[in-house]
């Protein structure tokens, strides 16, 4: 019975002529108004999340909600149309380019300004549900309309072009000594068109406008949503790569030569194995009956770049209880190496089924797989070079400069539903940006990555910081001690599915590479799981030596921790080094431990509650300064959102700001006096870290941070300052507590001495080199107003305590001594 024959609805010829009159008459517009929408920021308001929008960061780095304004593709600054395929194939026949990009949104205009008795061809509609089909139709449209070449093949062109050259040349003497009814044997000597196409043709998805029903399925699926309606349909699939394999040629056509006629056999490859041909198909062969041997001929085949690509659910689309689902992308041509392992992407591409082969097909019986033919790819976050500013928050974040208040409004962004802990905000932020990371000539490498260890007790918001930081870092990856073990952490061998060979797979270090790790529970963490990132946090690599796989891999990235006291809450009655149960090894690999107390306070609960209640009330941070601006106010209301805080980290990491000799005389002494400190705390038992060398590396690093976040060049002695404020406050919550239980005195004199012998202990705003007891008043000053206190209050402390004689105010009021500081460390130090 032979099998019913249906003819094709859909005229192919018609719309092949419409795709050549599209590449020829396409003309691309840039008008002063589409650049001023490029300045706009629209909001997203069709529900999906600030971490995962599908137009956060478009391709010329400005966010837009909406249908991308510019149409115009490469050079925007150029005014007047312009034919943008044309000049495309122009670079494609000149050999400057060997991918055509065809722009859908540019396929839906031109189809809406055709004559009325041929917008029946459904263009657009028919290419995204057969994609595949229409990827040869309009293969076959660009051979026709592709211009001449502007420049002869010379000796310096790659030899691929000049075989090509060759070929086309020989197809045209061919068709032009043949009449119209061209010889079967003449017309099996042509070429054929995959093997003289010099160019990839991908598509690239409809643009979705929130606003438009009709556009919503063309918005990312979640991997368990494509089904099997999908097949052969052009999607958009969001997930998170976790395997990248190697790139390797993979074969399209086939190139055999004859030992006995000398004729050139292709065979062309569509599937994903084949048989290579054995005996010579050409006419002369037949008809001697001699069966010529075929011999392969690499150099005549033709080869793309391939590279499978395995991507999993994002966390927030797996339902509860389910194992995240994987889908396998093949990527072709131009689309290798555009994908590294931890990226988050927004893949468009042709959802194809291919049969199992070999002793698979036999277990396997009716089933299929399923794949994804990669046609274009979108990052969602950026690495910190691909990163653009947009007009709008560069001209935002320049008044805020030029006012001095940017660093207190761009930590205020962090987390702002938070409440408090504006100080661990501010160095979240500096390790958002980093020091600078040197290389010496002998190939040492002192790292300027920062890691932080948050310690306190429950309920003090240390998961939600953490999730917040790997959200806005452009490559951050969470994970937690318990869930994760050291191979997680560092790196698996396994072998690969598609060449059976030994390959590692990466884990949450090596994904978070150039990035931001953040892990919580790290008091769960087994020891041995626990040391395996000891070489990560100060070499910044992973050294493997598995399955006869010896070899470093890359792991430069900042660790952010959060971990619990050993007895669940801080025990007030044993010592810090009892209750944090840390090895000193991998403490003093911390450029910043904070230890945060819940102590109990009517003013600072009160604030809290105020905040959690209006959060949970709105449904956003609130706006007033206080509880959300955190301590002294100033800009309140003013916030940066997650985009916006990674475009400014990106702008500073470009500045590598240098150390001048003056401040590093500076940083020496304050050195010295943290190591005084050191000792004096240790004979006290309040002692929770070790004062090293480090130290001064991870206070150079947090200077190094502050410079860039001037977009300076050089550090100054201000930077240094508030660098040994945070490394002094970290540790000012075992002070604090300390006095909670021997006094009471909470009124505004006594927290500004406080705070003061503070800034005396660590060296901030201390005198050139001079000794621990001297003091600049006016940096005194700056520093007390800035944490909230009034002029007149810090004026009534000064006066208060110059009458009890425990400072003097030296120098025409310019300098802060202490009476009993000299004495005081003469007897430490000896």
């Amino acid at each position: 019975m032979a099998l019913l024959k249906d003819r094709a609805r859909v005229n192919y010829d018609e719309q092949q002529a419409a795709f050549e009159d599209f590449l020829q008459g396409y003309k691309s517009f840039t008008t002063e108004t589409e650049r001023a929408l490029q300045d706009l920021h629209i909001q997203d308001t069709d529900g999906l999340s600030d971490e995962y929008d599908f137009m956060d960061e478009s391709d010329d780095g400005v966010q837009q909600g909406g249908r991308r304004a510019g149409r115009a593709g490469g050079n925007n600054q150029r005014r007047g149309p312009k034919y943008k395929y044309m000049e495309m194939l122009q670079q494609v026949a000149d050999r400057e380019r060997d991918e055509i990009l065809i722009d859908l949104d540019d396929l839906d205009e031109w189809e809406k300004n055709m004559p009325e008795e041929q917008r029946g061809l459904r263009l657009v509609s028919s290419v995204e549900m057969n994609a595949n089909h229409y990827t040869e139709i309009f293969s076959r449209a660009v051979d026709k309309v592709m211009p001449r070449p502007t420049r002869d093949i010379t000796f310096k062109d790659d030899v691929l072009d000049i075989i090509m050259s060759q070929r086309t040349k020989r197809n045209e003497q061919i068709r032009e000594s043949q009449d119209e009814t061209m010889d079967p044997d003449v017309a099996d000597s042509i070429f054929p068109p995959a093997l003289t196409r010099r160019y990839t043709l991908n598509f690239k998805p409809m643009t979705p406008s929130g606003s438009s029903s009709t556009r919503i399925s063309n918005k990312a699926l979640a991997v368990r949503n494509v089904k099997g309606e999908h097949l052969g349909h052009l999607i958009i699939v969001r997930g998170i790569a976790t395997r990248v394999s190697d790139v390797k040629p993979s074969v399209q056509v086939n190139a055999y030569f004859c030992d006995r006629c000398g004729s050139e056999v292709f065979q062309p490859v569509t599937s994903k194995q084949f048989t290579p041909l054995v005996e010579c198909p050409s006419t002369d062969c037949k008809a001697n009956q001699t069966k010529g041997q075929l011999f392969p001929s690499t150099r005549a085949s033709k080869f793309l770049p391939f590279q499978e690509v395995k991507i999993q659910e994002m966390a927030d689309q797996v339902p509860v209880g389910h194992i995240p689902r994987q889908l396998t992308v093949h990527c072709h041509g131009p689309l290798v190496r555009q994908i590294n392992p931890g990226d988050v992407v927004d893949l468009a591409g042709i959802f194809l089924p291919t049969p199992y082969t070999g002793f698979k097909a036999i277990r396997a019986g009716l089933l299929t797989d399923t794949y994804l033919e990669a046609q274009w790819v979108n990052q969602h976050k950026k690495a910190y070079d691909d990163i653009t500013l947009a007009p709008s928050t560069l001209r935002r974040m320049n008044d805020l400069q030029r006012s001095g208040e940017l660093y207190d409004v761009l930590s205020r962004s962090i987390a702002p539903e938070i409440f408090g802990h504006l100080d661990i905000k501010k160095a979240l932020l500096l390790q958002l940006i980093g020091g600078v990371t040197k290389e010496m000539g002998d190939g040492m490498r002192i790292r300027g990555d920062i890691n932080i260890c948050l310690m306190g007790d429950p309920g003090v918001a240390k998961s939600q910081l953490l999730k917040y930081i790997a959200k806005v870092a452009p490559r951050g990856v969470y994970t937690t001690g318990r869930g994760s073990s050291g191979v997680g952490l560092t790196a698996a061998v396994m072998r690969d599915p598609v060449t059976d060979e030994m390959v590692l797979e990466g884990g949450a270090l090596v994904l978070a590479d150039n990035g931001m790790c953040c892990i919580d529970e790290f008091d769960k963490m087994d020891d041995g799981d626990r040391t395996s990132i000891h070489e990560v946090m100060e070499q910044q690599t992973i050294s493997i030596s598995k399955a006869g796989i010896t070899t470093t891999l890359n792991a430069r990235t900042s660790i952010l921790a959060a971990a619990n006291p050993v007895y669940g809450r801080y025990n007030p009655r044993v010592s810090p080094i009892e209750n944090i149960n840390l090895p000193a090894a991998l403490l003093s690999r911390f450029d910043i431990l904070f230890l945060i107390l819940d102590t109990p306070s009517r003013d600072a609960d009160e604030e809290l509650a105020r905040h959690v209640t209006h959060v949970h009330i709105h449904n956003r941070h609130p706006d007033p300064p206080g509880a959300g601006a955190g301590e002294g106010g100033g800009t309140g209301g003013i916030f940066f959102s997650p985009q916006e805080v990674r475009q400014y980290v990106a702008r500073a990491r470009s500045y590598r700001p240098t150390v001048p000799q003056s401040v590093a005389d500076y940083m020496v002494a304050a050195y010295v006096r943290m190591r005084q400190q050191g000792r004096r705390d240790a004979k006290e038992n309040k002692q929770f870290t070790h004062t090293s060398p480090r130290t001064l590396l991870g206070v150079l690093r947090l200077a190094q941070a502050l410079a860039r976040l001037r977009f300076a060049d050089e550090v100054i002695s201000d930077d240094v300052d508030e660098a040994l404020r945070l490394v002094e406050v970290s540790k000012a919550s075992l002070y604090l507590d300390e006095r909670d239980r021997n006094a009471a005195d909470q009124t505004p004199s006594s927290k500004i001495y406080h705070l003061i012998r503070g800034m005396a202990a660590s060296g901030a705003a201390a005198v050139g080199e001079g000794s621990s007891g001297e003091l600049d008043l006016r940096r005194v000053r700056e520093r007390v107003l800035a944490k909230g206190f009034t002029a007149d209050q810090f004026r009534e402390a000064i006066e208060e305590y110059e009458a009890l004689d425990v400072w003097q105010t030296a120098a025409e009021g310019t300098r802060l001594v202490f009476v009993e500081a000299d004495d005081e460390n003469m007897d430490e130090v000896f």
